[in-house]
């Protein structure tokens, strides 16, 4: 079959057209004479008109869009900015409120970023996600670990975004997950990062802000409610715990049972950490242990920490109740006491009186002590447990320290970094 030529199908739709026109004229003509009684008489034939006015003007839109789509298109365009122009639209007023929109928009946006920028001109923010005063002291710690993050492989996170979410992982305790749609990386990305951090952090930061001072510093820093009572006082120490997931793994289990040096099986695993922690008179974390199972006592833990080494002849330790380490304290030269314990030959006063002062000291170190351990698990919700499975096994085979014990002693010197527990005199 030949394919009908341009002027057959021109001839067609001029033909269409012309019938078209032909059946309106009718119709019109029909309108006219019939008029409101005519209509009102012969509803049907009403109905048959409408049908046929409906298919003449479908047909007269369908030849003129095969043949003219364009101008169809462009006389649409031209009404709809008819109708704009006959509503007299105020494009000032439009565009005024785009602007608002827009500044409001910035302004959420810029609140939720996490842009070096964004902190630097909010110190809350940085308190929020850091834990840290201001962002004079995030950058301190950002100018002290960036030489040793050189080594570190990620293209996708400057350093100091591994930083900050390093420390929004130890300060909210968000997952791994949340982090990764946050900073628009990979689960693995966030994970990575995070041990590779804590451990720079662990090896720069924690010998910095954690550290033992010397016994002048001691007394020069010592608060007047120990001046009287104690005054070479030179850590109160006290022990806390973490829980965990899921079990310690045995091996993990023999290489905490070795440092504690405990005769003891392996015994009942308790789902906690332990950890003692050592605190100066005003009020800065001293010392931070490893973290042991449940079942160890105190007194193992304490004489296995490694605490004991640090201290000099007359030096005392104070504890708010009896860990059972007055025997190797004094193997060391010092004393070991606890918060209102006296003995009344030793001090020549009245049984009463002694009593009260004793009830008032021992609540005063428990609430200096518990006042740093909470100040601390406030400030890092990490800390607050349940630890996950992966934080609790060595994260190096030449090192005892699990990530986990590695982030509480960061957590510390985080800690030390901020306002003290106990005022400044």
């Amino acid at each position: 079959m030949k394919e009908p030529g341009a002027l057959e199908i021109l001839d067609k739709q001029e033909a269409r057209v012309e019938a078209a026109n032909a059946l309106l004229f009718l119709q019109g003509q029909g309108r006219s004479v019939a008029g409101e009684r005519g209509q009102e008489e012969h509803p049907e034939e009403r109905e048959q008109e409408n049908v046929v006015e409906e298919s003449a003007s479908s047909s007269l839109s369908t030849d003129e869009d095969d043949g003219e789509d364009d101008e169809s298109m462009s006389d649409s365009k031209k009404g709809r900015f008819a109708q704009t122009s006959d509503a007299q639209v105020n494009f000032d007023d439009i565009l005024k409120a785009l602007k608002k929109e827009n500044q409001t928009l910035r302004e959420s946006v810029e609140k939720i970023s996490l842009s070096e920028s964004s902190l630097r001109n909010d110190a809350e923010k940085v308190k929020f996600y850091t834990g840290l005063p201001n962002y004079f002291v995030l950058e301190t710690v950002m100018w002290l670990l960036a030489p040793h993050m050189d080594g570190m492989k990620n293209m996708k996170l400057s350093k100091f975004q591994q930083l900050l979410l390093t420390l929004m992982r130890l300060r909210l305790d968000l997952r791994n997950q949340d982090l990764a749609y946050r900073f628009g990386v990979k689960v693995g990305t966030v994970t990575r990062t995070v041990h590779q951090m804590v451990s720079i952090m662990s090896s720069t930061l924690v010998p910095t802000a954690v550290f033992w001072p010397s016994r002048a510093e001691l007394r020069k820093n010592l608060p007047a409610a120990l001046r009287t009572s104690h005054p070479d006082c030179a850590v109160i120490i006290d022990c806390f715990t973490v829980p965990f997931e899921e079990p310690v793994s045995r091996g993990n289990q023999q290489q905490q049972q070795r440092v504690v040096q405990s005769s003891q099986g392996l015994g009942t695993s308790y789902n906690v950490l332990k950890y003692l922690i050592g605190v100066a008179p005003q009020g800065v974390v001293t010392f931070v242990s490893r973290g042991v199972l449940g079942n160890v006592t105190d007194k193992s833990l304490a004489e296995g920490c490694g605490l004991l080494c640090k201290l000099l002849p007359g030096d005392v330790v104070l504890a708010s109740r009896d860990l059972d380490i007055a025997d190797s304290v004094a193997a060391r030269g010092a004393l070991f006491r606890i918060a209102g314990s006296y003995q009344g030959e030793a001090y020549g006063s009245s049984e009463d009186s002694l009593q009260a002062d004793a009830s008032s000291e021992t609540v005063s170190v428990q609430r200096h002590v518990d006042r740093v351990i909470s100040m601390v698990k406030q400030r890092y919700a990490m800390l607050t447990g349940p630890v996950e499975s992966p934080f609790t096994t060595a994260s190096e085979r030449t090192s005892n320290l699990s990530t986990f014990d590695k982030i509480v002693q960061v957590a510390c010197a985080l800690n030390n970094l901020c306002i003290s527990a106990a005022p400044l005199e």
